[in-house]
């Protein structure tokens, strides 16, 4: 039986990662004439092209992005059996692909980084962030933070913690449209709305004694794919919005924001730490998740 050529699946994984063959040498220390005739190889084994390529650009072909997600798996599956058995003896190092939300991440991950980086100085981090959901074993991702419900089983996730939502305004916008005692008299009013969720516009509430379930639909004044956006149109008394308690919970407290009927509840989500399907884990992942399951313990958004 032929074994699979391992060296040469992981020198084509490096170059579609680098988008460059030199740089692909660069990084793992080998001559560009090597890393070439690995792929070649590789290219002959499977009689097929994995790169178009010219003397100017190279991009994958469309076989070559379907295999890189194995190739991707193949060096993760790899680098986790050896974190595995080397256990303990070496400290974590390396680096850790983490893909995650913008706003979010701005907001509580940047900030707790540096702190992270101190404690593992033989740890990097590269830190992509985006509000589009990503194929992690295909774009070669360790870790990836995602809020709301997950849809992808195969995936191996940990509650990180909960999030509300939570329908604020400023105060003077309340002052001049009213404070509401029931969801039924914000349907006629502008609001802001999210368009990157599951059912943009489409607010469901619950009383929180009484139980009674309520569903209205948002007249958008402004719309968008990031909640952050909204929020100067917010401050300037321009609208109300279904905000995660994680982003206006500081406007919250300094009462520069008010929260809208209290006493009714939009169903939380969840925040979630995700990586790739296999129960191995480099010991840089798990460095950095223990770190963000200590860091948001108590979440400081939370009102108090």
């Amino acid at each position: 039986m032929r074994l699979p050529d391992f060296e040469a699946w992981a020198i084509f994984a490096k170059v579609a990662e680098r988008g460059s063959f030199a740089r692909a040498a660069e990084d793992i220390k080998l001559s560009k004439p090597t890393v070439s005739k690995a792929v070649t190889r590789l290219e002959q084994t499977l009689g097929i092209s994995l790169f178009n390529r010219n003397s100017r650009q190279m991009s994958l072909t469309e076989t070559g992005r379907h295999v890189l997600e194995h190739a991707n798996r193949i060096i993760a599956e790899a680098e986790a059996a050896e974190a595995e058995a080397k256990g303990s003896i070496l400290q974590p190092a390396g680096m850790v692909r983490i893909a995650a939300p913008m706003t979010f991440s701005l907001q509580h991950i940047a900030p707790i980084l540096p702190k992270f980086l101190k404690q593992y100085p033989h740890i990097d981090i590269s830190l992509d962030l985006s509000d589009t959901v990503i194929d992690l074993v295909a774009n070669g991702v360790d870790l990836a933070i995602r809020i709301a419900s997950l849809s992808d089983s195969a995936l191996r996730a940990r509650h990180l913690c909960p999030v509300k939502l939570l329908l604020v305004a400023s105060p003077a916008w309340l002052d001049q449209n009213g404070r509401p005692s029931h969801p039924s008299e914000l349907a006629p009013k502008k609001a802001f709305v999210y368009t990157n969720g599951h059912s943009p516009g489409i607010i469901k509430m619950r009383h929180i004694k009484t139980k009674e379930d309520y569903t209205f639909y948002q007249s958008s004044r402004l719309q968008t794919n990031n909640a952050e956006a909204v929020l100067p149109a917010l401050y300037a008394q321009l609208g109300f919005g279904l905000f995660p308690e994680f982003m206006i919970g500081e406007k919250l407290k300094s009462g520069e924001l008010e929260q809208i009927l209290p006493e009714w509840e939009v169903p939380s989500i969840g925040i979630y730490i995700v990586t790739p399907p296999s129960p191995l884990r480099p010991a840089r992942v798990s460095a950095f998740t223990d770190f963000l399951i200590k860091e948001f313990e108590n979440p400081p958004w939370v009102q108090k």
